[in-house]
């Protein structure tokens, strides 16, 4: 089994910053890309960032220049710095994970159960 966690929402104020943080575990034979999607209330999810095995990163136009993604590979382990939070910013963060398990052969998408994050004005 594979589970898929995040951590390190809350509530900041505007222009503030937090740390969101991802960790997969379980019978990961190999993680492929992690990113960042997030949903707001009344909207559909939408991608925030994403960076590849090699490190390569790719970031929404709404969040370039303030939030950063980076990843621990020995950890399984992926994090979404977010710089000069906008109350636009608030969402649930959900993080999801491709990997292929030790008993697949193919790889699949897995999801985590999502941190809020609130911004206030």
């Amino acid at each position: 089994q594979v589970r898929v966690a995040e951590s390190g929402g809350g509530l900041v104020q505007s222009g503030g910053s937090l740390r969101l943080s991802c960790a997969a575990s379980g019978n990961i034979f190999r993680l492929y890309t992690m990113g960042w999607y997030r949903q707001a209330p009344g909207r559909q999810r939408e991608f925030v960032a994403v960076i590849s095995s090699g490190g390569n990163t790719s970031y929404a136009d709404s969040v370039k220049g303030r939030f950063t993604i980076s990843r621990a590979s020995a950890k399984n382990t992926v994090y979404l710095q977010m710089n000069n939070l906008k109350p636009e910013d608030t969402a649930d963060y959900y993080c999801k994970a491709i990997l292929r398990q030790l008993s697949s052969i193919g790889s699949e998408d897995y999801w985590g159960q999502g941190t809020q994050v609130t911004v206030s004005s």
